[in-house]
């Protein structure tokens, strides 16, 4: 079955970087589009980026901070994180585009 395991969150400052990871089991990794989510304390969970396999798309607040990357040959998703804001806080997840099987998520906590 699909499994998600989202990692690399913790605790940065404003204008810090973080870089999320996501491996992926259970399908076709290679040919899926894969997004990244988040939640923020009090709101409901927004869309942040898909990529597939060679193209991405972000949220329009997000472009120019957020990148994110995959390696096929590891069934891996990366988020690189900069310039990092405390509007960022939230916990992040990794999706199937189509999917409807969520990982436990990754804690960022952008500090003022």
């Amino acid at each position: 079955q699909v499994q998600l395991v989202e990692s690399g969150g913790g605790l940065v400052q404003t204008g810090g970087s973080l870089r999320l990871s996501c491996a992926a089991s259970g399908f076709n990794f290679r040919t899926t589009v894969m997004s990244w989510y988040r939640r923020a304390p009090g709101k409901e969970r927004e869309w942040v980026a898909d990529i597939g396999s060679d193209s991405a798309g972000y949220a329009d607040s997000l472009k120019g901070r957020f990148t994110a990357s995959r390696d096929d040959t590891k069934n891996m998703l990366y988020l690189q994180m900069t310039n990092l804001k405390p509007e960022d806080t939230a916990v992040y997840y990794c999706r199937q585009r189509y999917g409807t099987v969520w990982g436990q998520g990754t804690q960022v906590t952008v500090s003022s």
